[in-house]
């Protein structure tokens, strides 16, 4: 679910200073809504953004038809992409949060931020497994953002949480076992599990096929090459891809090509 974009009539005029300000301010729910994201889009990571996105993130103004709170999972969003590390412990914190969205905001921001104090708080949404993982009723969502919760701790290098990821892999959600693919492939480096995302190169659903795409990219599972430059979707997505599995590939430092990645680039350039 996205969140509908709320934009102010002067929203394209922005600076630095408006944007904070507007976020201060508490009449205009739109135009705090729109900011949180201008300061995460543009990076902003002056002090009083940080602090005017963490005083956002404790917002109970701005409420959804559904319940939900728009601008705290626009901040949230905001502050994972600013690298400070303030944010931490009350994204954390979000974690417990009752919206959905707000949880699945703070995950990801999470994972962006790269710290490892939030793992026992990502590994307790896990707790119950895939028989607790089902759809919420009258909700288009499963009880926690598993897909998020799962990517940032493999980002995390969260060995100690192979036990509770590992048995999503059976989950019906097509999205849920990528997620626990890629995430089992960076903790374990079993092929496995990169042979599975490539099996995904090969499904009916384009969405399915992009989200494997990018899964494999993050993951850097190099034999997946000549799958990704075969997959039915845009040469655009498979360039980054292929992209992703070649800096990967040279993340040692070395100057020295493999054959393996002379044949990335060799793949690269026959989308070209």
């Amino acid at each position: 679910m996205k969140d509908e974009v709320k934009v102010s009539a002067n929203a394209e005029q922005l600076t630095v200073e408006t944007a904070i300000a507007n976020l201060e301010q508490k009449s205009d729910l739109g135009a705090r809504y729109y900011a949180a994201w201008w300061l995460g889009k543009f990076r902003v990571k002056e002090n009083a953004a940080i602090t005017a996105l963490l005083n956002a993130l404790e917002d109970e103004s701005d409420r959804a038809p559904d319940g939900g709170y728009p601008l705290r999972r626009n901040s949230a969003r905001a502050l994972g992409k600013l690298g400070d590390q303030r944010a931490v412990l009350p994204l954390i914190r979000c974690l417990e949060f009752p919206d959905f969205y707000v949880r699945e905001a703070a995950a990801q921001a999470l994972e962006n931020l790269e710290d490892q104090r939030c793992i026992p708080g990502l590994v307790k949404l896990l707790e119950g497994g895939v028989a607790k993982a089902q759809f919420v009723p009258g909700k288009p969502h499963l009880t926690e953002p598993y897909e998020a919760i799962i990517e940032a701790l493999g980002t995390l290098g969260a060995t100690e949480a192979i036990a509770f990821i590992e048995p999503f892999i059976e989950h019906p959600v097509e999205k849920v076992r990528y997620a626990t693919a890629r995430a089992m492939y960076q903790l374990t480096q079993t092929a496995k599990y990169g042979e599975i995302l490539v099996e995904a190169l090969s499904g009916k659903d384009l969405q399915l096929r992009r989200s494997a795409l990018m899964d494999l990219a993050a993951v850097g599972y190099i034999p997946a090459g000549e799958a990704i430059a075969e997959t039915l979707a845009e040469n655009s997505i498979k360039l980054i891809a292929l992209k992703g599995l070649l800096e990967n590939s040279l993340q040692d430092g070395s100057n020295i090509l493999s054959s393996a990645d002379v044949k990335i680039m060799n793949l690269m350039d026959s989308l070209l």
